[in-house]
C-alpha cells in the first residue's frame, strides 16, 4: 500500500502590531533576527545596557539641549547646563543596570563627557549660520509599499538660504574618515527621501557630526552626498527584510561583535528554536 503523501500544515505567524517601523528597527533584524524578536515581539527587558548606549544617549541629551536653547532663546546654554541635561538623562537608566568597560565607572564617563561637550561647544558645528527650524524632529510616511510607515527622528535641521541641512548627530570611539561617512548613509537618505516630500524641490544637504571619545575629542562634520540609486537600492533592503520578518523565522546570529554587548544573552542561551 502505497502511503498517502500529505502536505505539513501552514505554520501560523503571529506577527506583532506595528504602527512604524524605523531604520534602527530594521539595522536589529540585519544584525541578529532573534534579538529582533526579543525586542518588538516578547518586548522583554534587556538584562544590562551597555555604557556606550548609556553615555551616547546623555551626550545625544546635552546637545539637544543646546540647539533647543538656540531655537527658543536665541543663545546657546552653558556647559553646567549642558552638563545637567547629561546627568538627566544618565540618571533615567538603571544605575544596577549599566555594564561598564574594563577602565570605564560613571565618574571617568563624566569626565569624558565634558572634554566632549567642551569641545563641541568651541566647534563652529555649535554655531549654525542659518535658523534652526528643528530639533529631534520626527517624520514619518511610506517607505516601501505594503510595509509600515517608516519613522525618523531627526538630532538637526537647519535652514541655510535656500537649502536645509539635515545632520545626525554622532558619538565615536575614533575619528571617521570620507568613506566611514558614505558607508552609514543610509540614515540620512531616509531622511532626505521624507523631508523632500514636503520641501516643494529645495535642496537638502545631508550630514553628519562625530564627536570622538577620545582623550581629546575632536568634533568633525561629514557632508553625504545624495544617491538616488543608493535610496532605491536601500528601500529594496527595506522591503526584503521586512518581507523576512513578516515570515516569522528567527534565528540567533552569533558574532563576536554583537554578542558582547547584548542584554539579550540570557534568553538568547535559553531559546530553543
Amino acid at each position: 500500500m502505497i502511503a498517502e503523501n500529505k502536505q505539513p500544515a501552514a505554520v501560523q505567524v503571529h506577527l506583532p502590531v506595528l504602527d512604524h517601523v524605523s531604520h534602527s528597527s530594521i539595522s536589529c533584524f540585519q544584525q541578529c533576527p532573534l534579538k529582533w524578536k526579543f525586542r518588538y515581539v516578547d518586548k522583554l527587558e534587556e538584562d544590562f545596557k551597555g555604557v556606550a548606549l548609556v553615555f551616547g544617549s546623555s551626550v545625544h541629551a546635552a546637545v539637544e539641549r543646546h540647539f533647543q536653547s538656540i531655537l527658543e532663546t536665541g543663545g546657546p546654554p552653558t556647559l553646567e547646563q549642558l552638563l545637567e541635561a547629561f546627568d538627566e538623562c544618565w540618571q533615567s537608566f538603571d544605575a544596577a543596570s549599566i555594564r561598564y568597560g574594563k577602565n570605564d565607572d560613571a565618574e571617568s564617563m563624566r569626565e569624558l563627557a565634558v572634554r566632549m561637550l567642551e569641545t563641541f561647544q568651541g566647534s563652529e558645528f555649535a554655531k549654525p549660520t542659518g535658523t534652526i527650524v528643528a530639533v529631534e524632529e520626527s517624520m514619518r510616511g511610506e517607505f516601501v509599499q505594503g510595509m509600515p510607515d517608516v519613522l525618523a527622528r531627526v538630532d538637526l535641521a537647519v535652514q541655510d538660504g535656500d537649502e536645509l541641512v539635515l545632520t545626525d548627530f554622532k558619538t565615536s570611539r575614533s575619528r571617521w574618515n570620507a568613506n566611514q561617512a558614505q558607508s552609514n548613509a543610509e540614515q540620512l537618505l531616509l531622511y532626505a527621501d521624507l523631508a523632500g516630500r514636503v520641501l516643494d524641490g529645495k535642496r537638502i544637504k545631508l550630514q553628519f557630526a562625530v564627536v570622538t571619545k577620545t582623550k581629546t575629542p575632536v568634533l568633525e562634520v561629514h557632508e553625504v552626498c545624495y544617491d538616488a540609486a543608493r535610496l532605491k537600492r536601500s528601500k529594496a533592503i527595506f522591503g526584503k527584510v521586512w518581507a523576512a520578518i513578516k515570515s516569522g523565522v528567527y534565528y540567533p546570529a552569533p558574532s563576536q561583535m554583537n554578542c558582547y554587548g547584548c542584554g539579550y544573552r540570557k534568553a538568547c542561551d535559553s531559546f530553543t528554536g
